[in-house]
């Protein structure tokens, strides 16, 4: 049977390329077909009808025809804009991050309809987050939960023993907690702290409606976020790019007082 020359599918957009005078290749990220890149022809043009329907972190439907070496996005429809968070800088700047983390983390073409649903839903959420530490927080340990790099939180990495609440350590290289006996031969290990702890387990097994109503103090926040931080740059072995951006506008909200 003769492959069909043309495919539907909905998507959100990760990243836009240039190429050339008027086109684009961009980035989408699918339920079904996972990471794909595809041409977006004159899209840069004024008259251009597929314009805003692929600006980034637009969800659409989309028509697309089999290429060469990349397919072409013949069509597209706007589904949802997340239009909230095109009113923040400091929201646009959490949403890019999410993007980018699920463009470094998965590869080309491999289908994952759960990371598809977390980027939708948690960017949903982060359109009406107040603390957006807690969404970001919430988004990271997922993707590493559907991508099978879920930190061990309730034993110890080594001995396996029950990890109670003391001076437990984390290590990034081994992917979970140790505990004091066990992580004192580690020199890498960072300390955690109860709270953080309990945290990272509570957003881990917890619905995303039980996560919103999750408060944190700031201490406490940093502390959960360098711990997921440090591992996502083990795992990825780089820092990701946009948080560069994020945390310039994070120090610049502080300096002021906000």
């Amino acid at each position: 049977m003769a492959k069909p020359r043309a495919y539907k599918t909905e998507a959100i957009v990760l990243k836009r390329t240039n190429l050339g005078e008027a086109d684009c290749i961009v980035t989408l990220y699918t339920p079904n077909l996972g990471k794909i890149r595809a041409v977006a022809k004159g899209i840069r043009r004024p008259q251009s009808k597929l314009g805003g329907h692929l600006d980034l972190l637009i969800q659409s439907a989309l028509l697309l025809a089999h290429g060469q070496n990349l397919d072409i996005i013949t069509q597209s429809q706007t589904i949802e804009s997340f239009l909230p968070l095109r009113n923040d800088l400091k929201h646009i700047a959490c949403a890019l991050y999410l993007a980018d983390l699920v463009d470094q983390f998965t590869p080309d073409e491999a289908e994952n309809y759960f990371v598809y649903e977390l980027l939708r839903n948690d960017l949903l959420w982060l359109c009406e987050a107040r603390d957006f530490h807690v969404v970001l927080r919430h988004f990271e340990l997922h993707l590493l939960r559907h991508l099978g790099y879920q930190p061990e939180l309730y034993h110890c990495l080594r001995c396996r023993s029950p990890i109670l609440p003391e001076h437990n350590l984390f290590s990034a290289s081994g992917g979970g907690a140790l505990c004091p006996a066990c992580g004192d031969q580690e020199p890498a290990a960072r300390f955690i702290s109860v709270d953080a702890l309990k945290v990272l387990r509570f957003l881990l097994s917890g619905e995303r409606g039980s996560a919103k109503r999750l408060r944190m103090g700031r201490e406490l926040s940093r502390e959960v976020e360098h711990l997921t931080r440090w591992y996502i740059a083990y795992i990825l072995e780089r820092e990701v790019k946009s948080l560069g951006f994020l945390d310039r506008l994070e120090q610049e909200s502080l300096f002021c007082g906000a």
